[in-house]
């Protein structure tokens, strides 16, 4: 059958620009939705369709606005920098030949389904390429739905599995349903599967309402509410499929491209690609994207070519071999040898490190195929597999040849597994995670499944797939070795495959290829080697710790219950609610999304000077949260075969850049409250060695003054006196030696404030000033310091035009909302875009200063690094070696970036960790 394919043009032009970093070119304009658009497009002319339209809203109302005068009434404006974009979308849609349709009084999708129900008429098959679920109502035997943004196809299968109701049954569904983004209304709190269930058993929403008496509870209520207006949402939400057209399915061929206009329209925004491929098909055939006979035959087929970044071999299904035999391994061995970039990945018994058992191993040499090596499924009849000890043994001299590239995701856990096994992996090249984080921390998360999803299309096997879930899930050593081959020798083949697509992206943007491989990618060892060492720990200083935690948050609990006149559970939030907004009076500051008084910290923050208990509940939930964290919890972790507590120290978490620890979380132990410092004390170092924990000195505030260029503030750093104190001389006028602890407090405020965008209300609650005072400070601070001012402000500017902002190593720091109607969230991404080069930079610097540190000890046994925490590393020494490590690790810190004013690293040494303070 001949093929149309219908592009929904708006829908993809939304799409491509809230998926997409907000690009721009050398002019400043934005191109970002615009590459997304325009890749899709031509990746449509590949697939080769007979007859194909782009379909666009015309401007001006439609006939839906004169139905319901609210129709899309919450939609925000279009933004600025997506309008930009409109017209250059339409002069290259043109130029490609596309025929282009925009009809004023209706929409797009009344056009599309117009053409779409002629041309099944016709024995035409129809691909409506969208990612609008209205337009789920139009499948059918010869009209089908593709995503190419997520290189999805739905026929009638697909609107059962997604929807959970026929194609015919989609415009009850959505009526019922209701829908928010177009301001629809349908039958309050009935949500997808409560009009999937009821359109079960009544097939129609005619019978739905004839039977609306039979439904019970809220939902019934709801429904009978809402009877009087289905018909207009049914209205509104059908697809018109008989609009007045000047043309028909059979008119809707490609014209010729205009080459000279793409050309010019191409370098003008940067499409290189796309200049590339005009150019090759120019020079091949003398005209662009001409037509062959190797068309696809199947939707599914068409989806593939479609896909905008992904190539076919990308999201094709691998070839993966199950090695049980010596010959087989032997032959893989082979290949490793000879191996440009070897793909690994571990199988193990837990997704603790330090506590796991392997399994087996997979490795993939070329994208596509893969093998896996199983090692330890111990299943009732289970096949013979090759033994451990053997196969360890024989590929330990290529994981520990530095000589031989390696590539993994997120490869310091398997690095961390076979380290338990005497294997010291070297020549770690590259890791799929780490090339998403540094390509854009934020697009994505890292994980496996979901760069696989984003970047190739490709849809992996899930591990409770394999193994289950909740309390039936088994150990990976439990499944049969045919699913466990499927599943782990993807892991390999697809790491590999992310390796194709992301590194190219890396290698044309230099400065983030300079971060990935002289930061990232270095410190992966350094970090593998801290989570192997591990710290220790005194229980019985932690055990007194909870007991003495105990007994005062009894005597707070009794505190709290004499304020109140009687006793309450302060654990419960109803209580609390109850006590604090019904018993005492006191005025909710923050709500629940059920619209019921908040009592989270934020809340109680908010209210604690207007009343004692809010603040005795805040400090009893904070040595709550001591306790059950750290006091109670660290004993009970320590590992039987180390004695020792391993945190995991996370490189892809953070969007700024920064080490994030969990398990536990060794970064957020208080240091403000007494409480907080003493579990320090737990932290200890064996006989004959000390603890030495090196503390960068106001590491954010000297980014600061370097990025700005300030000269107040670069004064105060380079003559080496207290800077809280030169602000505040500066900001009240007075000497630095008669300034007061309350001003230099204010003044300490002022600097951190600022520079993480605090307002002058925030500074005024800080301080328990009024904001007109807060803002004469901030005023003051602004006139002495001008450069801080200007490079905020440039800061700003920057963000907006490039969507980013960068640290002094060139990480990129994408930012959201910077365009949003909101005016609290665009706020919002302006202060986090003050503020990101300084916390983005002071991250790398100290992963620069770990991995120099990290090299200098390499071939030192008196030495260990064990902790990161925040701008503080924290060190076993032995005791007769502290002076020159001292010395050493303090060069090193402090020459872990160049900045116009000194980088200061204070040191203490103690027998535990708050002695080293």
């Amino acid at each position: 059958m001949p093929k149309l394919i219908l592009i929904d043009g708006s829908s993809y032009l939304y799409r491509a620009f809230h998926a997409l970093p907000p690009l721009s070119n050398a002019l400043g304009e934005p191109t970002g939705a615009l590459f997304g658009v325009v890749n899709m497009l031509r990746a449509t002319l590949k697939a080769k369709p007979d007859y194909l339209a782009f379909v666009s809203d015309a401007p001006g109302p439609t006939f839906r606005d004169a139905l319901y005068d609210q129709y899309k009434a919450n939609r925000p404006p279009m933004p600025d920098d997506l309008r930009a974009q409109v017209e250059p979308m339409l002069a290259i849609v043109g130029a490609l030949g596309f025929p282009i349709l925009r009809v004023p009084g209706v929409e797009a999708d009344d056009v599309i389904g117009t053409l779409a129900m002629q041309a099944q008429a016709l024995s035409i098959e129809v691909l409506v390429s969208t990612s609008d679920k209205d337009m789920a109502q139009l499948v059918g035997p010869h009209v089908t739905l593709i995503n190419t943004m997520s290189n999805t196809v739905m026929d009638r299968a697909g609107v059962i599995e997604k929807f959970g109701v026929r194609p015919d049954q989609i415009i009850d569904f959505l009526t019922l349903t209701g829908d928010t983004v177009d301001n629809v209304p349908g039958v309050p709190k009935c949500g997808p599967k409560t009009a999937a269930k009821w359109l079960a058993e009544y097939p129609t929403l005619d019978e739905v309402i004839a039977n609306a008496d039979k439904i019970g509870g809220k939902i019934g209520e709801s429904l009978r509410e809402a009877l009087p207006r289905l018909p207009l949402s049914r209205e509104l939400v059908t697809i018109k499929t008989d609009v007045p057209l000047d043309v028909a399915p059979t008119d809707l061929t490609q014209r010729a491209a205009d080459t000279e206009q793409l050309r010019a329209l191409y370098s003008r925004y940067e499409f290189k690609a796309a200049l590339k491929d005009l150019d090759a098909g120019t020079s091949a055939s003398g005209s662009d994207f001409s037509r062959d006979a190797s068309a696809p035959d199947s939707p599914e087929s068409i989806a593939a070519e479609a896909a905008p970044t992904n190539p076919p071999e990308f999201s094709a299904p691998g070839e993966y071999e199950l090695v049980t035999t010596q010959p087989a391994f032997e032959a893989w061995l082979e290949q490793l040898r000879h191996a440009a970039l070897i793909a690994f990945d571990t199988e193990t018994t837990s997704i603790d490190a330090m506590r796991a058992d392997i399994v087996g191993i997979s490795f993939a040499v070329e994208p596509g195929k893969a093998c896996y090596i199983p090692l330890g499924h111990d299943y009732p009849g289970a096949p013979q597999q090759l033994d451990r000890d053997a196969v360890l043994h024989a590929l330990k001299p290529i994981f520990e040849d530095p000589a031989r590239p390696k590539l993994g995701q997120h490869a310091k856990y398997d690095i961390n597994i076979l380290s338990l096994y005497g294997i010291v992996v070297q020549g770690l090249r590259h890791d799929s995670m780490l090339e998403s984080y540094v390509w854009n921390a934020t697009a994505t998360r890292h994980d496996m499944d979901s760069l696989a999803k984003k970047y190739l299309g490709y849809e992996t096997i899930k591990y409770e797939q394999v193994a289950g879930k909740g309390a039936k899930q088994i150990s990976f050593s439990q499944v049969d070795l045919d699913t466990a081959c499927r599943y782990a020798a993807e892991d390999a083949d697809i790491t590999l495959r992310l390796h194709h697509a992301l590194w190219p992206k890396l290698e044309s943007a230099p400065a983030l290829r300079k971060v990935y491989e002289e930061i990232e990618i270095p410190l992966v060892p350094v970090l593998a080697a801290m989570e192997q060492r591990g710290v220790l720990i005194d229980g019985d200083v932690l055990r007194r710790q909870s007991q003495q935690l105990g007994k005062r948050m009894l005597e707070l609990q009794q505190q709290a219950h004499a304020v109140a006149g009687h006793e309450f559970n302060l654990d419960s939030p109803k209580q609390l609610q109850a006590v604090l907004f019904d018993e005492l009076g006191l005025q909710a500051k923050l709500k629940t999304p059920t619209g019921q008084p908040s009592t989270n910290e934020e809340a109680l923050e908010a209210i604690a000077d207007t009343h004692e208990l809010p603040r005795l509940i805040l400090d009893y939930r904070s040595l709550a949260k001591l306790r059950s964290t750290y006091t109670d919890k660290l004993s009970g972790i320590v590992n039987p075969r180390t004695g020792r507590v391993h945190t995991s120290y996370h490189q892809g978490s953070v969007a700024t850049g920064r080490i994030s620890s969990s398990d536990p979380n060794l970064q957020n132990i208080p240091v403000r409250t007494e409480e907080g410092r003493r579990i320090r004390q737990a932290f200890i170092a064996p006989p004959g060695w000390k603890v030495l924990a090196a503390d960068y000195s106001q590491i954010e505030l000297r980014i600061m003054a370097h990025l700005s260029g300030d000269e107040g503030l670069l004064r105060a750093f380079r003559e080496g006196g207290d800077v809280h104190r030169a602000t505040a001389a500066e900001v009240f006028g007075v000497p630095p030696e008669q300034i007061s602890t309350n001003q230099r407090r204010a003044a300490k405020a002022i600097n951190f404030g600022l520079m993480y965008g605090m307002s002058a209300f925030g500074l005024a609650r800080q301080l328990g000033v009024d904001r007109g005072e807060a803002s004469d400070y901030m005023g003051r601070y602004f006139s002495r310091y001008p450069g801080v001012r200007a490079f905020m402000e440039a800061t700003r500017e920057r963000a907006h035009r490039d969507g980013y902002v960068e640290t002094i190593f060139g990480r990129r720091l994408y930012l959201e909302n910077l365009t949003s109607r909101n005016q609290g969230l665009r706020q919002g991404a302006e202060r986090a875009a003050v503020n990101a080069p300084m916390q983005g930079s002071a991250a790398d610097i100290i992963k620069r200063a770990m991995i120099a540190v990290a090299a200098w000890l390499k071939d030192r046994d008196d030495t260990h690094m064990l902790m990161q925490v925040h701008d503080e590393l924290v060190f076993e020494v032995r005791a007769d070696a502290v002076d020159a490590v001292r010395a050493g690790v303090v060069e090193r810190m402090s020459g872990a970036a160049e900045l116009a004013v000194p980088l200061l690293v204070d040191v203490g040494v103690g027998a535990n960790w708050d002695e080293a303070h």
